[in-house]
């Protein structure tokens, strides 16, 4: 039936002789395919080929290359109208050409997938890092730093090294092989059991935000969506049994402020027990009915994911919805049964009698590179001004007022803020335009008037003029925006 088609001969090669192989008919056309297709093309009223580009078979650069052709098609052209306003939209929101514009990072042929990341970018990444450190301080989490290669026999014990090494970056050393860590949780394991751990230690919430690598195919790479350089706000919460819903409500709560900060809404995913798992069932049915208690508990709707939980535990996605409606999964909370058996971690409980601790994987931001992406593409690069890498600049009327502004300026950078002057001989409107296309928040005027009175002419981005205001009072207004998060 398909000997004119050798890939889906292979395809077909593949399946197993005990399982089933599914076709669908349409007409005359028979595909491997499960379906179902449309009977005919007069329910198409609306058709656009989007892109076509190589592909490797099955993704391996040594198969043949092949022509992939990207198209949608719709019932309705008024759809096709509104698909096309979205997709331009979202291409004057792509984080790669925000990214360039403004300045923040770029890519370059000698590290693929590794960001530079130029100073106006590494403040926004830095500020998105220094956030979720003091809500650490807050949380009861403690920082660590652990090393950034691993001897393989440490993969060995967690399992990496025989399910994941060919998504890491192995080299030889000492005679040996070794690897870049791609996750923070095995290291996190030699620290738990760097000496002695009591029932009164737990729950320990270790957070790190380690570079890790994970070596993605170079076809994969897309901005700073998908890299192999990256660091994410990784923690691992060791706890008890009876610790973990009052940890995972901790966590979902955690996620909720700082989404609610970044102005998305959110669904909640929780994915059981699948078919191919490790542990005992009577374990994992305690631990999905503790995780579906803690859902409950937080209040907020979710739904149930039969099958899908990790293989070591069952695990809450979090789908995250930005101003495009588009959904990103970002956070996860996932517990571990299996590293604490494989590492022989152990706790004394109050009887000194050694019992296994639990492991929470837990991450909001996940890769601060993806989130930043995100983050880009939902404020259309329109910075809320306490992430703003450009905050304010300062602008004189003519030279004769050049000495103020940058009095000014220093006044407002001794504050903490990320503040420029526009001193050129530019005309106040030519510097004003300017400004308001770099997305600085505050455009501070100054000229004769201001100078007397030790005042500043504020306006915003948005070309909304507010007046003359002291530095004092704009300097609080400044910290009232940063206190909020505004």
């Amino acid at each position: 039936m398909f000997a004119y088609n050798k890939y889906k001969q292979e395809i077909i090669g593949k399946i197993p002789q005990t399982e089933s192989v599914t076709l669908y008919k349409c007409g005359p056309l028979i595909d491997l395919c499960r379906g179902p297709h449309l009977p005919n093309t007069s329910l198409i009223k609306a058709f656009k080929t989007t892109k076509n580009s190589g592909a490797y078979w099955l993704g391996k650069a040594e198969n043949p290359l092949l022509q992939r052709v990207y198209g949608i098609a719709f019932p309705e052209k008024k759809q096709l109208s509104e698909w096309e306003e979205f997709q331009a939209e979202a291409a004057r929101r792509d984080h790669r050409v925000i990214g360039k514009d403004q300045q923040l990072f770029f890519f370059h042929p000698y590290s693929p997938g590794c960001a530079f990341f130029l100073p106006h970018g590494a403040r926004i990444y830095n500020r998105l890092v220094n956030f979720i450190k003091a809500e650490y301080h807050n949380r009861g989490f403690t920082e660590v730093m652990s090393p950034n290669a691993f001897n393989k026999e440490l993969w060995e014990i967690s399992g990496h090294w025989q399910n994941y090494k060919d998504n890491m970056f192995v080299f030889d050393c000492d005679n040996t092989q070794y690897s870049l860590k791609p996750m923070n949780c095995p290291g996190h394991c030699l620290m738990f059991d760097h000496g002695h751990r009591s029932y009164r230690d737990l729950p320990l919430r270790f957070a790190d935000f380690g570079v890790l690598h994970r070596n993605e195919l170079a076809g994969a790479l897309t901005g700073l969506t998908r890299v192999r350089r990256f660091q994410q706000d990784d923690a691992h919460i060791f706890c008890t049994q009876e610790q973990i819903n009052a940890e995972v409500q901790g966590a979902l709560g955690f996620m909720q402020h700082v989404y609610g900060i970044f102005g998305y809404s959110f669904t909640l995913e929780l994915s059981t027990r699948p078919e191919k798992f490790l542990g005992d069932v009577a374990i994992w049915d305690k631990a999905e009915k503790t995780m579906e208690e803690a859902l409950n508990a937080f209040g907020q709707p979710w739904t149930l994911n039969p099958g899908d939980g990790a293989f070591y535990g069952p695990k809450i996605d979090i789908h995250i919805t930005d101003a495009l409606k588009r959904s990103f999964q970002c956070a996860t909370i996932q517990l571990d049964f299996q590293l604490p058996i494989r590492f022989k971690l152990a706790y004394s409980d109050a009887d000194g009698a050694e019992k296994q601790p639990v492991i929470i994987h837990r991450a909001i931001l996940g890769s601060v590179e993806r989130m930043m992406a995100i983050l880009i593409e939902h404020t259309a690069g329109k910075w809320p001004f306490w992430l703003s890498p450009r905050q304010v600049v300062v602008v004189n009327v003519s030279s004769a007022h050049a000495e103020y502004a940058k009095k000014v300026q220093e006044r407002i950078n001794a504050a903490g803020y990320y503040v420029d002057a526009e001193l050129s001989d530019k005309t106040i409107s030519n510097k004003i335009r300017q400004s308001q296309g770099a997305q600085y928040n505050y455009i501070l005027v100054v000229g004769e008037e201001e100078m007397n009175k030790g005042t500043v002419s504020v306006r915003t981005r948005d070309n909304v003029q507010h007046g003359q205001k002291s530095v004092d009072d704009i300097l609080a207004e400044f910290a009232e925006l940063t206190k909020n998060f505004k």
